[in-house]
């Protein structure tokens, strides 16, 4: 074992990259090795255990946790690893398979100290948070964990954010999109991240890697600088590469890096949230005076960047507020479970509420507040009226999608969540990207990942199946939030909010998402198509008066996008059927919006709703897992539809824009011109333009 992971290793070292974490298989040889350990091998076999096996439910993580409970049991030894160390290695796993052992530690007197100290830096806890708090009754060290976690101790006990941080730049000028960071063509990598990395930039700044290597070499923290950063797919995998050229390792979870400085003129919202999500700090500022190498000094106090000679160069505001305690959390998601955790110990110790977080700086509703249908359909999902722009909300994710290029990130995703079971109703896996030319790694996922979505109580699709939109599409229920592992996940009734892979995982795992609502931009149509103008042309309409207004611009130089983070809401097509209605909901990718939605008329929604119900009877019939899950969507849609009623925006709506487009007056196809969806143009004006490549 040991030869083979040397070789192996030898093997990535050469390409720059650690090794693979352990497998279970040589997990279950290390634990024997472990017992009875080769001379000379005692370090490297204990930094193998304790550094490079996959924590949470990771298949490797069951080994190491099942190991080091039967030496808490007696039942096994090692030289290396008494009990109180096998506790305290239990207490780096993050969640899941450590737990259990843990919480039986607590009520051994010779080990409960060390346990109590081991779950108190843990936060994964979820349903098992309970039987701490029930032991904790006579058990004095499960009182002081349950005291622990209601002092928000797993918090406290990490650095705050800097003051002043000092980056070396790293600029790329113009826009980079998701792509640029993680391109499409190496997607089989992109579950194993510090290869993955290797492929960054290599068309859009080739050299760059080694660059920023070079310069972390010499000392320098490295921050990520571009005029507009992040846009196009939601590919959790950008955000990966960037934060394993620039990020710091976590310890005890190998091939992952948090930390890092991102800095963007604009920062698309999705990649912004996964920056938040992963542990960076995303900042939004102008970006003009920072230039490639400058050694820059970011003040988070004053919210000022100043070069060597002392000049302020830029000014940002840190946003959302609550950034400052995610960075220090070691990412939202972290910050989110362990505030949870956090309040269920206080509730259980009849404390109030703790004052240790940044506070969320949510608007009041003024008297008679008028909320648009994107708004009221998040209230919904929060069990309020209404959702007011700038709100720190937490909607149910009512229906949630992966596909293929990221599912074996999402399912890593979910193991460090420590998830068994899906707390969304519905969690959807589709392999529309890889289907018509697997890769051998491909191959592999399509034969392991539709098991471990379905033993979550997920519904897998089978390769072949069809895309994920169109599929997930058909498993909604109306005017409910939902979001997906791509971009283009934008509901046609109902909203959805795109994310990357690991906020997928949180959404699937925990049944609500995070979410800091945006505002929003109204387009109303009004009048009739004419003769030859096709919905096509209304979604390019929408840029195309955007720009007639002023609110959009083409070019990437301080460019304006009204859309931008923003929820595209859409009225005055009430009569589109629903896969109509996806035309234009869709498009709000295009546009850098956060969400989009469309009002629809009831008979549109009910037709789409009775078929969608025949074709879950018959994905059951056929086989289709989790056939009680999509029992229980059946039931839902039917229940809806006993009493079908869609919500509607108030009359007193408040939106940042309203863009009027009346349909009569486009009297010829407006084009999107190459590379560039805001690119927009009349038929006339690009007439006579040479052709050179037609796709169909």
């Amino acid at each position: 074992m040991i030869e083979a992971y040397l070789m192996h290793e030898q093997e990535r070292n050469a390409q720059g990259i650690p090794a693979l974490p352990l497998n279970p298989e040589q997990t279950a040889d290390l634990c024997e090795l472990l017992q009875n350990p080769p001379a000379g091998k005692e370090e490297f076999l204990m930094n193998l255990f304790t550094e490079r096996v996959s924590p949470g439910v990771d298949p490797a993580a069951e080994v190491k946790a099942a190991f080091l409970a039967k030496i808490l049991k007696g039942t096994k030894s090692s030289p290396l690893i008494d009990k109180k160390k096998a506790v305290q290695i239990l207490g780096t796993m993050i969640g899941g398979y450590n737990v259990q052992p843990l919480i039986e530690a607590l009520k051994d007197s010779t080990l409960a100290d060390e346990a109590a100290c081991a779950l108190s830096g843990l936060t994964y806890i979820y349903d098992a948070a309970a039987e701490v708090i029930a032991l904790s009754k006579n058990n004095a060290a499960a009182k002081k964990v349950i005291e622990s976690w209601a002092n928000a101790e797993w918090f406290t006990n990490k650095p705050v954010l800097a003051e002043t941080i000092k980056v070396k730049v790293f600029k790329v000028e113009g826009e980079i999109n998701t792509d640029d960071f993680s391109p499409a063509g190496d997607a089989w990598s992109r579950p194993d991240i510090p290869l993955h990395a290797l492929a960054m930039g290599k068309t859009r700044f080739p050299g760059g890697i080694e660059e920023i290597a070079k310069w972390r070499a010499e000392g320098h923290q490295v921050a990520f600088v571009g005029d507009v950063v992040g846009t196009g797919s939601s590919r959790k995998s950008a955000c990966n590469s960037v934060l394993w050229c620039i990020g710091d390792d976590i310890p005890a979870v190998p091939n992952k890096r948090r930390g890092g400085v991102i800095i963007g003129g604009v920062i698309a919202p999705i990649f912004f949230n996964t920056a938040q999500d992963s542990g960076a700090l995303p900042l939004r500022m102008d970006v003009t005076n920072l230039n490639m190498g400058d050694v820059i000094t970011i003040n988070t106090a004053k919210g000022e960047v100043t070069n060597e000679a002392g000049e302020v160069v830029s000014t940002f505001e840190i946003k959302p507020d609550t950034v400052a305690d995610e960075y220090r959390a070691g990412g939202r998601i972290p910050l989110i479970i362990g505030r949870s955790l956090t309040s269920e110990a206080r509730e259980a110790l009849a404390l109030g509420e703790t004052d240790i977080f940044i506070p969320a700086d949510n608007p009041t509703p003024k008297a008679g507040q008028g909320y648009s249908q994107a708004q009221k359909i998040v209230g919904r999902a929060c069990g309020v009226d209404g959702v007011l722009p700038g709100t720190a909300c937490e909607p149910k994710m009512t229906t949630v999608g992966s596909q293929d290029t990221t599912g074996p990130m999402t399912a890593d995703e979910i193991k460090e969540l420590a998830c068994l079971r899906f707390k969304s109703p519905m969690f959807m896996q589709s392999f529309c990207h890889t289907a018509a030319y697997p890769k051998p790694a491909d191959v592999k996922m399509h034969n392991n990942l539709p098991k471990f979505i379905s033993d979550r109580a997920g519904v897998p699709l089978r390769p072949g199946d069809g895309v994920i939109h169109s599929w997930l599409n058909r498993l909604l229920v109306p005017d409910t939030v939902g979001t997906g592992g791509d971009s283009h996940t934008r509901f046609p009734i109902g909203i959805s909010f795109p994310a990357g892979s690991g906020l997928i995982a949180f959404a699937g795992a925990l049944g609500f998402m995070p979410l800091d609502m945006p505002e929003s931009v109204l387009v109303r149509f009004k009048g009739e198509f004419n003769e030859g103008i096709t919905l096509r042309d209304a979604v390019n309409a929408i840029p195309y008066w955007a720009i007639k207004q002023g609110l959009l611009t083409v070019p990437k130089k301080n460019k304006k996008n009204i859309f931008n983070g923003r929820i595209l809401e859409m009225e005055g097509l009430p009569n589109l059927s629903v896969e109509q209605a996806f035309e234009l909901t869709d498009a709000a990718a295009e546009r850098s919006a956060a969400a989009g939605c469309i009002q629809l008329s009831e008979e549109s929604v009910c037709t789409y709703l009775r078929s969608n119900v025949a074709l879950m009877k018959k994905m059951i019939e056929e086989g289709y897992q989790d056939a009680e899950t999509l029992q229980g969507r059946i039931d839902a849609v039917n229940e809806w539809l006993k009493d079908p009623k869609l919500i509607r925006a108030d009359a007193n709506a408040e939106y940042a824009a309203v863009i009027e487009i009346d349909l009569a007056e486009i009297t010829e196809p407006i084009l999107a011109c190459p590379n560039d969806p805001d690119d927009v143009k009349l038929l006339s004006e690009v007439q006579g333009t040479p052709i050179q490549d037609v796709f169909l």
